[in-house]
């Protein structure tokens, strides 16, 4: 998915038209400049629309501001390039619920659940699963509106199927993807750790020397500095509870050689998030 952009003043002015244009109507150019350079840093093509453009209410300066974040397709295309997505389960629904949200009756599932698999490096397929709520994720009108918008109103069942299906492409490949998407934040309001730039994803691996006599390959090991890096993003993965050490470190064993020391600080992770919940 990687472009190169423009560089020069009058070259990147024509882009931000197009874009207005086409993928991001009534967006103000400042806002598409971002969505430019947020893919020129991660090395994405813009006119297939990998981010979106999300306004949102920032606590802190207490206005509106647009966030450029992930979409689930870009989500999707980074974990099939991986080689190792094993499918995507059909949505299980919870219950049909109607209620009144500010002043709106509205229809929609209680939960919805997704599995991804994903193959690991000897052969064998891991399973991850995330069950979403909507109540706790509809975008609402307005924000002190409790109805929810247009599209959660229209599409209850899409919306929050998206939801889960992101929830559970993080979970299987958190090397790829951490930040929700804007499909999870759209009407949600920005708190202080949220404006925080989030960290950059990490290079492909490299390829493993091939083994000798067709036996399997030997995994790459784990550089340490950016075992270092990472361990922290990680930890608030864990302590957010949008994963566990156990699935995070499934996915990092099926591309890396870990060792016992790197093992150990991964699966303390999930120690330490229960002696804080205590």
């Amino acid at each position: 998915m990687s472009a190169t952009l423009p560089t020069r003043a009058g070259d990147q002015d024509e882009l931000v038209r197009v874009l207005a244009a086409s993928h991001y109507p009534g967006a103000s150019a400042s806002s598409i400049e971002l969505v430019l350079a947020y893919c020129r840093a991660a090395g994405l093509d813009p006119l297939q629309k990998p981010v979106h453009i999300v306004p949102m209410y920032d606590r802190t300066s207490r206005a509106m501001r647009d966030v450029i974040m992930p979409g689930i397709g870009l989500y999707r295309i980074q974990a099939a390039r991986t080689g190792q997505l094993a499918g995507v389960s059909r949505p299980e629904w919870g219950p049909t619920v109607t209620q009144v949200l500010g002043g709106v009756e509205v229809t929609y599932p209680e939960w919805c659940r997704v599995t991804v698999r994903r193959r690991l490096a000897d052969g064998t397929v891991a399973e991850f699963t995330a069950e979403e709520w909507w109540t706790e994720n509809y975008a609402t009108a307005g924000r002190d509106n409790e109805a929810p918008n247009a599209m959660w109103r229209k599409r209850p069942r899409g919306q929050l199927r998206k939801c889960a299906e992101a929830q559970a492409l993080r979970m299987a490949f958190p090397e790829v993807g951490q930040a929700p998407t804007a499909e999870e934040m759209e009407g949600r309001v920005l708190e202080r750790a949220e404006l925080q730039p989030p960290p950059a994803p990490e290079p492909p691996p490299q390829p493993a020397p091939p083994s000798p006599e067709g036996s399997p390959a030997a995994l790459a090991p784990y550089p340490a500095e950016r075992f270092e890096s990472q361990l922290p993003v990680w930890r608030e993965l864990v302590a957010s509870g949008r994963r566990t050490a156990a699935e995070i470190l499934a996915a990092i064993a099926s591309r890396y050689a870990l060792t016992a020391e790197q093992r150990e600080a991964i699966e303390a992770l999930d120690e330490a998030q229960e002696e804080e919940a205590q």
